[in-house]
């Protein structure tokens, strides 16, 4: 058996003709991949799964550039979770590369491990002071503890001040200017909160149980997860193309809708979109903000080029980080890809892609009013980062559809 793919660029363009179902999802990424095959297989549904680009797997999509290289085509994507569920269940379409994701900090031209640890107190300061900072730390939070740049920032202890000055300068302040087009101070915790000090030895960049690639790439698990006789993949197809909201009171921008057409016919079944509400509502309440990236891939004709997998610019470069991809995927080849990722707003310009949901209060009561559109729709559930318009790494993106799973079967 294998996923059944219809790609609607180059097949007959009529694609309602083949989308009966009891389920329609929008998107195949991980959110909306792992819950179209719970669907068909747990829940017995006939689900068409319904993509606008050319391939599955959204932005965990890989594949082999001009010199043979395996590259992540929408940045790097490296898996870790603390969830066993997740794991089992990724784990049912995949064997693992085992791989700890390692990254340094490039400030000034000395390499310094992050997130921000013991270590990397060692190799900035002088062998006397790094003793002190590292004796007050571990008596101030303990062995292991993972401590917000911003607390940091609020300690009075003079030394512990420094520390903090020096990293807030050096690590965190022009590469989250970069990253994020904002201030530290206007970013919502929940982003800064992901860039802590490790109070510990540890270099890894995650400290969860369960860490890798897929053994074979994301592309090939993606396959495995959409091979199922219940669901119908079909590519190069914009969810604006087949469905339309049919308004229960046209004249109120905030009157919610009361049904949907697919293909122009009533969709009764569920509807899974983990799409941008927004551009499903044509920005009748405005862009919500999202950041974009420019990715730039430079070709090497030796292996390898840097002394890990990722190097954040902290304090130069107008890019943020750059990523070898041989060191992720453990490819064996003599020539190498590094991407340069520079950050920029999304404008929703052709082929721009929305990366990051901006967090923030303005803009989740924003969103929450697209939401609202949709309550007497009891079918319809947004799922994911663009869905939902939430920050999820790729394990709480499948747990997130697990549990919709759950509720929906």
């Amino acid at each position: 058996m294998s996923v059944r793919i219809i790609d609607h660029r180059i097949a007959e363009r009529k694609p309602c003709a083949s989308l009966a179902c009891d389920a329609l999802v929008v998107g195949a990424g991980f959110a909306g991949s792992t819950i179209a095959r719970e669907l068909a297989e747990r829940g017995s549904m006939r689900v068409a799964l319904i993509e606008q680009r050319p391939h599955i797997g959204g932005n965990a999509y890989d594949t082999l550039d001009s010199q043979g290289v395996l590259i992540h085509a929408f940045g790097p994507h490296i898996y870790h979770t603390a969830s066993e569920r997740v794991h089992a269940w990724l784990s049912r379409f995949t064997a693992w590369r085992s791989y700890e994701h390692r990254v340094c900090a490039d400030v000034h031209g000395r390499l310094l491990p992050v997130p921000f640890n013991l270590n990397s107190i060692d190799a900035a300061f002088a062998p006397d002071k790094a003793a002190r900072i590292t004796e007050l730390l571990l008596s101030e939070f303990g062995r292991g503890a993972r401590v917000p740049i911003i607390e940091l920032r609020t300690k009075s202890d003079a030394l512990l001040h420094e520390l903090a000055d020096y990293i807030y300068e050096n690590i965190f302040l022009v590469y989250t200017m970069k990253q994020w087009g904002q201030t530290p101070e206007e970013i919502d915790p929940s982003i800064t909160a992901r860039v802590p000090v490790l109070i510990d030895r540890d270099d890894r960049y995650f400290q969860d149980p369960h860490q890798g690639v897929p053994h074979e790439g994301y592309t090939r698990l993606f396959e495995r997860i959409l091979d199922h006789p219940n669901i119908s993949v079909h590519l190069n197809v914009a969810a604006d193309e087949l469905l339309e909201l049919t308004p229960e009171d046209p004249d109120s921008k905030d009157g919610p809708f009361s049904g949907i057409l697919l293909a122009g016919q009533p969709h009764d079944g569920l509807l899974i979109y983990s799409g941008a509400l927004d551009e499903l509502c044509k920005w009748r309440f405005g862009r919500l903000p999202y950041r974009s990236l420019d990715l730039v891939y430079r070709h090497y004709d030796h292996n390898p080029v840097q002394p890990c997998a990722t190097i954040n610019y902290t304090v130069s470069e107008a890019y943020t980080r750059t990523t070898e991809f041989t060191w992720l995927t453990g490819q064996d080849v003599e020539v190498s890809t590094v991407l340069e990722e520079y950050s920029l707003p999304f404008e929703g310009a052709p082929g721009q892609i929305p990366y990051y949901p901006v967090v923030g209060e303005q803009n989740q009561q924003q969103y929450e009013r697209y939401r609202a559109l949709f309550s007497k729709l009891p079918g319809f559930y947004p799922l994911g980062r663009l869905g939902e318009y939430r920050y999820y790494n790729m394990d709480q993106a499948v747990l997130r559809a697990l549990e919709l799973a759950d509720e929906c079967i």
